[in-house]
């Protein structure tokens, strides 16, 4: 959930405020929104003691994402506060549960975007958790699931509670700063190009070169893809070919975008603002696809149908991924040697870094470094 995809929390209500942890749980520093107005402030979160399938987590790192200015800012409604937001977590297992066999102290892990599900439904049981029938459990601002009384509080912390199904191991071999918005940017945009089945010889187009758009250009660029992006800014030219892209189209350029008419098999579009898809089906080939992965806040100028009819293509949407996914991502990713490209901030900063990345200045994700947060007040805020 990148500023190429806000999805909006679940709606929630807060709990009154734990002043200690339960018994055996454990208070966590953290930084979080009191307000829409406050920004991020230091706070103190009394994380839950771990239930027997439960995973508690040394936080490390934590990727910062469009949406997390999105949540903490109000701008989505019904948010409860306070919020501690963070869905890009790396981390250390402290201790596990009496049932966890897969996970011991000391292992590397990570966490997205949900921290639950219903696991009952059809779409869980198919492993996609984040279609969840009955609406996945956010790991920030949702009613948990696991406590129906609380909401959860994210990765701008020190520490997190996790059931062991929602987490996933990073790979020694990963960087695990750069590996943190793999947690979303990565999956968002690895989900579709797996689903698409793209291979060696595919041309993947990349619309936006931001969180997303830049990881699409990596992971496209692994699987064998030929891979052209899209673009509106000059500045952005070099950017793009120093990520690996193959070539870059000014889509502002009528011209240019009439040479790359019928070129490409599939489209990751990563643009949050609304834009005219119309040009970009012109440049698919027969049965190729556009998948949106951007959500714009405003509408969207109408698509034709007859740019689809006419070459069969697909319009497609696509949302994070699931559990099995997230891992088989991050294994790719080990493999290949693909992480994101990041600038790592200190709690001090993260309000400059929520400024910068609305006014788009970031190549290409913010990082926190939650060793710079403050130790944990003796009274828990949320």
């Amino acid at each position: 959930m990148t500023p190429g995809r806000p999805v909006p929390p679940p709606l929630a209500q807060p709990a009154a405020p734990s002043t200690e942890p339960s018994s055996g749980g454990v208070l966590a520093a953290a930084y979080g929104a009191t307000s829409p107005d406050s920004g991020l402030v230091p706070l103190t979160l009394a994380r839950r003691t771990p239930k027997a399938d439960d995973v508690e987590i040394a936080i490390e790192y934590c990727g910062l994402c469009h949406s997390d200015v999105h949540a903490t800012r109000g701008e989505w409604g019904g948010t409860a506060w306070p919020l501690v937001p963070g869905h890009e977590i790396v981390g250390t297992v402290r201790r596990v549960g009496s049932a966890v066999v897969d996970f011991a102290a000391g292992d590397r892990v990570g966490v997205g975007c949900m921290v639950d599900s219903c696991r009952t439904c059809e779409s869980c049981l198919d492993g996609l958790e984040q279609y969840c029938e009955n609406g996945m459990t956010g790991t920030y601002g949702a009613i948990d699931r696991r406590n129906g009384d609380s909401v959860t509080q994210g990765g701008y912390s020190s520490s997190i509670v996790v059931d062991r199904r929602y987490v996933v191991r990073v790979p020694e071999s990963l960087d695990p700063a750069a590996a943190a918005p793999l947690l979303c940017a990565g999956v968002t945009t690895f989900s579709p190009l797996r689903h698409f089945g793209v291979e060696e010889g595919d041309v993947v187009g990349v619309v936006g070169l931001g969180g997303l758009g830049h990881m699409a250009v990596k992971l496209a660029r692994a699987m064998g893809a030929k891979v052209v992006v899209f673009t509106t800014s000059d500045a952005k030219v070099a950017a793009a070919l120093e990520l690996g892209a193959d070539e870059v189209v000014l889509s502002r350029d009528e011209e240019a975008m009439a040479g790359a008419n019928r070129s490409i098999d599939l489209i990751i579009d990563t643009v949050a603002a609304p834009h005219d898809l119309n040009p970009y089906f012109r440049t698919l080939r027969v049965d190729g696809a556009l998948f949106q992965l951007g959500l714009p806040s405003e509408p969207m100028p109408p698509v034709n149908p007859g740019s689809l009819i006419r070459r069969r293509i697909a319009y497609a949407g696509s949302l994070i991924g699931g559990i099995a996914e997230t891992q088989e991502m991050l294994d790719f990713c080990a493999g290949h040697g693909v992480a994101a490209e990041i600038e790592m901030v200190r709690a001090d900063q993260l309000n400059e870094a929520y400024d910068r990345m609305v006014a788009g200045d970031v190549k290409y994700r913010f990082v926190l470094d939650t060793s710079t947060l403050h130790a944990p007040a003796k009274e828990a805020h949320a």
